[in-house]
């Protein structure tokens, strides 16, 4: 009989928050889903914040003469105040709106991180930051607006029903031959393409994803009433989302000492969403009942939003660290150094033998 109820519910809300009227899209959203929404864009706006507060801590830092480390600096551990921020926000987003919805939210980071570099950092802003600017704000409306009207709670219940479905199964039997695969590639074949990298990430982040809308979920009815910290399933998301977080972070730190962040960022960011759309279509099973139209103009908001973010990383101006040593380039007709360095015993610069 609750299976049925169940059913239901989520036949109710596929007839009437999922309709094609535009008009109706936003009066028929759920006062938990808009909550989930402001959460996730604001927790997106601090951790941008933060971002550039660290950015510019690391700069003043590198122009005194006397550098501290930087985590000496009051300015950087505020930032990892709003970073930490930011994420909680972003966790507790989880438990009201969709993953499908609160995933491609992302780009409102990276937005808002172009914007605060070029009002606090005076970094030169392109026309293509113009445009993917205004692409990934487009693409976000979109996806707000057409994206699944799914308020069910997430019970434990719920996610045990969820996690022996044979779509989830298959699913996760096929993530997990292929992470084997990549990971094979990478330690034994010695295989570091970004992509490879980053697929990694992904197959972690869905995980990722699906483990922390449940126990966010499962936390927020708890805190209203309804006790689900005694169900063992719980505790088994909690582990599977701590795992998926601290490997993924791991892969993700890998990719960055290789490549740039202008390189990194977009391809992560287009990954990351899409496995997430996927862990909310396959495990929570978000668009059911949607129509056509809804999951077209969502797909399309997707596309605006990865094609927003690839323009304003793509061709950023790449700082390259102040060498220590001053290059005196070629004397003709004389063997030379190729710099002239200090030596490690006085401050004083002086030539080096050959």
């Amino acid at each position: 009989m609750a299976f049925m109820s169940d059913n239901s519910t989520l036949g109710q809300f596929g007839e009437y928050g999922n309709s094609t009227s535009i008009g109706n899209l936003w009066k028929n959203a759920q006062p938990a889903e808009i909550l989930g929404i402001v959460l996730s864009i604001f927790g997106s706006f601090l951790i941008s914040i933060s971002l550039n507060l660290q950015k510019y801590t690391h700069v003043r830092l590198a122009c005194r003469q006397d550098p501290l480390p930087y985590y000496k600096s009051k300015l950087w551990w505020f930032g990892m105040f709003l970073m930490g921020a930011g994420e909680l926000g972003n966790f507790a987003a989880y438990g009201f709106a969709p993953a499908t919805l609160i995933a491609p939210l992302g780009c409102v980071a990276v937005i808002g991180s172009a914007a605060i570099s070029v009002v606090f950092l005076k970094e030169t802003l392109r026309p293509s930051d113009i445009v993917g600017g205004t692409l990934a704000i487009a693409g976000t409306y979109l996806l707000v607006t057409f994206s699944p009207n799914v308020s069910e709670e997430i019970t434990a219940v719920k996610v045990q029903r969820y996690a022996v479905s044979w779509p989830f199964l298959l699913y996760l039997i096929i993530e997990i031959i292929t992470f084997c695969v990549l990971l094979y590639f990478l330690k034994q074949k010695g295989l570091n393409h970004i992509v490879v990298l980053l697929l990694l990430v992904s197959l972690l982040a869905s995980l990722a994803v699906i483990s922390v809308k449940a126990v966010s979920g499962m936390l927020v009815l708890t805190f209203k009433g309804s006790m689900q910290l005694t169900y063992p399933i719980f505790y088994v998301m909690f582990v599977v989302m701590v795992a998926s977080c601290i490997f993924q972070v791991k892969f993700l730190n890998q990719a960055m000492q290789l490549y740039n962040a202008t390189e990194v960022v977009p391809i992560n960011f287009v990954f990351f969403t899409t496995s997430a759309i996927l862990a909310g279509v396959i495990f929570y099973q978000e668009f059911d009942g949607a129509s056509i139209l809804n999951i077209l103009m969502f797909i399309f908001g997707c596309f605006l939003s990865f094609f927003g973010v690839v323009l304003i990383s793509k061709n950023q101006e790449k700082r390259d660290p102040p060498e220590p040593f001053i290059n005196i380039g070629e004397i003709p007709g004389k063997e030379t150094v190729a710099a002239i360095q200090p030596e490690s015993s006085c401050m004083s610069y002086g030539t080096m033998s050959n």
